[in-house]
């Protein structure tokens, strides 16, 4: 014989519902921005080694047109943009960066030569402490066609700098998603923070550094510690 209970339906009470959305919006709230983190995180690393990539294909270029490889011995001041830039897409030229007559329009400017202004802020060190010396960064600036910011230094020292995201996306930071390369005398670019480079990582990959370089030294780390971007 059929019990009557056995067609009865079971159905949630409305304090029983609400406090199972609200449940699931705490974790929700709670997990939500760390998967979104992550994935900007990951995308920042996809894009570091893709520019890298780009980058150390241009070198390659143009050696192979010049019969030498672009290194500091034969790469006059100033002349490592006009070197490197028919071998890279570019879809805009923003100068130099340095500005002595307040006629140059750069993506991010070194004002340090006019009286009475001071370095562009638009960066940040690593943690944030401080903004970072555009010294570094003014002998040539241009943006790659995936929207790639590259900022030039080649007056004494041979530095390529990559925003990966572009000036325009946070965090623009040094190490997040600014990152630095040097060139060295055998005219191999290599990642900021390797041995014997001019930032190491030890003293400019820091949490606690409030240094205005700090991150500098944060490249290869960036680029090959599986952990990096998980751990910013």
């Amino acid at each position: 014989m059929r019990s009557h209970n056995s067609n009865r339906l079971l159905a949630f009470t409305l304090a029983e519902v609400l406090i199972t959305l609200g449940i699931i919006g705490v974790v929700a709230a709670m997990t939500i921005p760390t998967l979104i983190q992550n994935q900007q995180n990951k995308v920042l690393q996809t894009q570091l080694k893709r520019t890298y990539s780009i980058l150390n294909q241009a070198f390659k270029l143009y050696q192979a047109d010049n019969g030498i490889p672009i290194m500091r011995n034969n790469i006059s001041a100033r002349r490592l943009k006009a070197a490197i830039m028919p071998y890279l897409k570019i879809s805009l030229d923003c100068g130099f960066g340095y500005d002595d007559t307040g006629s140059e329009t750069a993506c991010v400017s070194n004002n340090s030569y006019q009286t009475g202004t001071t370095d562009s802020d638009s960066y940040q060190n690593l943690n944030g402490t401080s903004p970072i010396d555009m010294q570094f960064f003014d002998d040539g600036q241009f943006v790659l066609n995936d929207g790639a910011l590259v900022l030039i230094e080649n007056n004494g020292l041979d530095f390529i700098s990559v925003d990966v995201n572009g000036l325009h996306n946070k965090p623009n930071q040094l190490g997040r998603d600014l990152f630095m390369f040097e060139v060295r005398d055998n005219g191999v670019l290599t990642p900021m923070g390797a041995e014997d480079t001019y930032y190491d990582e030890e003293t400019f990959c820091s949490d606690t550094s409030t240094s205005d370089m700090n991150g500098a030294g944060c490249t290869q780390k960036a680029l090959y510690d599986k952990d990096y971007f998980k751990n910013l």
